[in-house]
């Protein structure tokens, strides 16, 4: 029974196959011409003749009907994960005649939606017609599909006759990313250089010694930075520019994409990967992504697109995890006592029953999968 089914359908695309009303029209033509040869009636041969031709002409209509049709499909906007994609396809009609009663199929990935269908009464020669529909995402990913089929039973409806034609699509849902007012995982970072920022704030304070360049005075300068012995011989004033020496701001946040993390948990560490990415990128922070495939990438688009098609258990095909404090993001226990002196941690856990072994420099947070993430990435960090 399958077997029957592909070779329909195979018969279909290649050819035409009759439709429940054309099986009909051919039994009862079947019938005339069987009942034809047993009496010798020139009107059963007629008949059955007239019903032949029927058949043969409404299976090369339809064959035509779907000849010089062309199918054209704009950039999918990428949208966050609960978003609704817009896919938005054009079918062209460059012949001059229309074409009637068609029936257009664009095959999605079962993973995002049953394929969408429109049917299409006509589309006039020389013109195309628009197809706009909105697709509902659940979870992010990239998703790839290129094929839309076009079917037609025109003009009796006893043939049914389809054909592919090859438009690739990208989708890019994004995961969402969590408003935080605040997340003491962010903000504590930097505090350990609290005596370096306070350095700086006494040298620039200074008016000797961290002299870099000289130039004009201008309006609104202060005098204590005039240099008045180069002033005195150049008959100008002179204002120093000094030296500033910046605290180190910026952070690295790694997804331990490596490991073979139970699905939730993966889903959950991407969420919160992209809230503390995008966080810290509004409190102007120098911040990067690190995964086991990618390395370290920046950028609010690059780093989205990354975090969109990021797995779990990606071989590490990029450079090794960087000697520095980061943020890490994992499930797996044995890599939090290798972590660099005041790095954080986010650690996803079902309970919060154990606590992970750690140095007294490192802080971080429990992620129980339990409760909801956003108050999590708020809540004050753990010390052990």
């Amino acid at each position: 029974m399958k077997s029957l089914s592909h070779f329909i359908h195979w018969l279909e695309t290649h050819w035409a196959t009759p439709s429940y009303s054309g099986w009909v029209l051919i039994g009862i033509g079947l019938c005339f011409f069987g009942a034809a040869t047993n009496t010798m009636a020139g009107w059963l041969y007629v008949l059955s003749g007239i019903m032949a031709a029927l058949l043969i002409v409404s299976a090369w209509s339809a064959m035509r009907s779907l000849n010089h049709l062309q199918v054209q499909r704009l950039p999918i906007t990428p949208v966050s994960a609960g978003d609704d994609l817009i896919i938005d396809l054009e079918i062209q009609n460059k012949t001059p005649k229309a074409k009637l009663l068609l029936e257009i199929r664009d095959i999605l990935p079962y993973v995002l939606q049953k394929p969408q269908t429109i049917a299409i009464e006509a589309i006039p020669p020389q013109t195309s017609q628009k197809w706009v529909y909105y697709l509902p995402t659940q979870r992010r990913g990239i998703y790839h599909w290129e094929e839309v089929e076009l079917r037609t039973g025109n003009p009796f409806g006893l043939f049914w006759c389809s054909r592919t034609r090859i438009v690739p699509a990208k989708a890019i849902v994004y995961p969402q990313v969590l408003p935080l007012p605040q997340c003491p995982l962010i903000d504590s970072i930097g505090q350990e250089d609290s005596t370096r920022l306070q350095s700086n704030h006494r040298y620039s304070k200074a008016t000797e010694g961290v002299t870099r360049t000289l130039r004009s005075y201008r309006y609104g300068d202060p005098t204590r930075l005039i240099h008045w012995r180069t002033s005195a011989r150049l008959g100008d004033f002179k204002v120093r520019e000094l030296e500033v020496i910046t605290g180190s701001q910026d952070i690295i946040i790694c997804l331990d994409s490596s490991f073979a993390w139970e699905k939730e948990s993966f889903e959950q560490a991407v969420i919160a990967a992209a809230s503390l990415y995008f966080y810290a990128s509004k409190s102007q922070m120098n911040v990067q992504l690190w995964t086991a495939k990618t390395g370290i990438v920046a950028g609010n688009r690059v780093v989205l697109e990354t975090l969109a098609g990021v797995e779990t258990e990606e071989s590490l095909v990029s450079a090794p995890l960087p000697d520095t404090p980061l943020i890490w993001l994992t499930q797996n226990l044995a890599t939090l006592e290798s972590l660099h002196a005041y790095s954080r941690w986010l650690f996803f856990s079902h309970s919060q029953t154990s606590s992970p072994p750690m140095r007294e420099e490192s802080l971080g947070i429990v992620i129980n999968l339990n409760e909801s993430l956003a108050p999590q990435l708020q809540q004050p960090l753990k010390q052990v």
